[in-house]
């Protein structure tokens, strides 16, 4: 994956997803069984990229199995919701879904290190029509599902991408892609 940058440059907000062949981020019942682990990824250098987590309230419920608790991966955890109370989260940064766009100029202005947009398909789309996501990571996975949850749902805006690096996993077979979104 892409490092982190030296410097005051600004922190980019990174799309960095497991997706199926057939472009599905989750099975038909939000079930992620299908995401094979290769033990050629270095997890730790990729964790170390970033240090903070912008995610929607499901992909959060998932990870914490809807209790309470702090941030996810030892990182600062932003969680768009309409829905969820900031008082049951603590440690936890709960952005309304109204105020998403200006949330996320603010983390991208402010000093750190990259912003990983961790799952959450409908999100992915709602910042990347905003001129937000600054590059689409895919892991794909060698499996086909057959219907799940969409890595962008429709409706949704066209977006260009320019290939930005690639790596395949032989013993996997994962293929790694990273994209920049074109202006």
């Amino acid at each position: 994956m892409a490092g982190t940058r030296a410097g005051a440059a600004k922190r980019r907000l990174r799309y960095q997803v497991a997706a199926s062949l057939d472009g599905y981020i989750a099975g038909p019942s939000g079930e992620n069984d299908w995401i094979v682990m290769d033990p050629e990824i270095d997890f730790a250098a990729l964790f170390g990229q970033f240090d903070t987590l912008v995610m929607g309230r499901r992909t959060y419920e998932g990870l914490h199995s809807g209790a309470g608790g702090g941030g996810a991966f030892g990182m600062k955890t932003c969680v768009v919701s309409n829905t969820l109370r900031a008082e049951d989260h603590p440690g936890v940064q709960v952005i309304g879904g109204g105020q998403v766009r200006d949330a996320v100029t603010a983390l991208k202005a402010a000093p750190g290190k990259d912003i990983w947009l961790f799952g959450g398909g409908q999100l992915f789309r709602s910042l990347a029509d905003a001129g937000l996501v600054d590059s689409v990571e895919i892991a794909v996975i060698p499996v086909l599902l057959g219907g799940g949850i969409p890595m962008l749902p429709s409706p949704a805006a066209r977006h260009t991408l320019a290939l930005t690096g690639h790596r395949v996993y032989k013993q996997s077979g994962i293929a790694l892609l990273e994209y920049a979104l074109q202006p």
